[in-house]
């Protein structure tokens, strides 16, 4: 193959893999549009942030500040959701909730991505000793279920909303480093990647121009459900106590304080239990439409 031929082939072709090819954009958005869960999810996801985000002007009640005559009201128009045993508004504490909650799941998504995508990136194309030290390292945090994982950070750590974060997005590491390295495995030695080397690109331009937008779609869909779960994990730990402390509004320390009241005021643990499965779902659905959008398989 001759050098011109191969500069012509760069600027043609050098950013996808040679035969496959990338979906256009447009045909993902409107594949996307067209997926009846992905709608329902994106907008039940969308109204929950827009809420969080207008917590100071639509909640009508200090979310901390207690009133003991109002203690363990039943919801009503006054108090749309009841009030908890200190008579607090559970509406207010709900919204104001979110502003903590949707961060558990957006920053660990960020950690996870951050680092498990550049180790995922540098074992899976250099290989030897980098692939085998990184994937010990993997293999030691599977080693921990992501739960107890994030449960031992947060007793060296402390209990508080940063620690929190670090503690889940540690825990997710692993899936992002195993995704990138197969992906990278199956395309560091297609004919796109191996033009590039050819005209003297470095590994470094090769994995962060070439390879790493083929390594996006995946990472995408397991970013988006991985939300989701970090949420989970994140009350879960507040739940035991191991996050963040009341009198601070947030869905799984809510949750603790209403399991007391299940029998004679259900709406103390249902309101927050019901803010957390309903944003865990609809991010679930905007996943699976992500998937089915990104899907080569699923082209019709």
């Amino acid at each position: 193959m001759s050098v011109p031929l191969v500069a012509r082939w760069r600027v043609g072709a050098l950013s996808q893999p040679s035969g496959a090819g990338q979906r256009p954009r447009g045909e993902t958005l409107r594949r996307l549009l067209r997926s009846r869960s992905a709608i329902i999810g994106g907008g039940v996801l969308a109204v929950i942030v827009l809420a969080a985000l207008a917590a100071p002007l639509i909640s009508p009640f200090d979310p901390i500040k207690s009133n003991q005559r109002l203690s363990l009201e039943a919801p009503s128009l006054a108090h749309l959701m009841g009030t908890d045993r200190f008579g607090r508004d559970i509406f207010s504490r709900v919204v104001w909730g979110g502003q903590i909650s949707l961060p558990i799941g957006l920053v660990p998504v960020g950690i996870g991505l951050l680092f498990g995508v550049s180790l995922g990136l540098l074992a899976g194309y250099y290989g030897g000793w980098v692939d085998a030290i990184s994937m010990r390292m993997v293999d030691l945090l599977l080693a921990f279920p992501g739960i107890l994982l994030a449960l031992a950070i947060i007793a060296v750590l402390g209990g508080s909303l940063t620690n929190l974060m670090i503690a889940v997005g540690i825990s997710a590491i692993p899936d992002y480093v195993r995704i990138t390295r197969g992906t990278v495995l199956s395309l560091k030695q297609r004919e796109f990647v191996l033009a590039a080397r050819v005209i003297g690109c470095r590994g470094p331009t090769i994995m962060w121009r070439h390879i790493l937008p083929n390594v996006m779609a995946p990472l995408i869909v397991l970013a988006t459900l991985g939300m989701a779960a970090a949420i989970i994990t994140g009350s879960a730990l507040s739940f035991l106590g191991l996050g963040i402390k009341p009198p601070t509004p947030e869905w799984g320390n809510m949750l603790a304080e209403g399991r007391e009241f299940l029998q004679r005021a259900w709406w103390v643990a249902f309101f927050p239990g019901a803010g957390i499965m309903l944003t865990v779902l609809s991010i679930n659905l905007l996943g699976d439409g992500l998937r089915d959008a990104l899907d080569p398989r699923m082209r019709v």
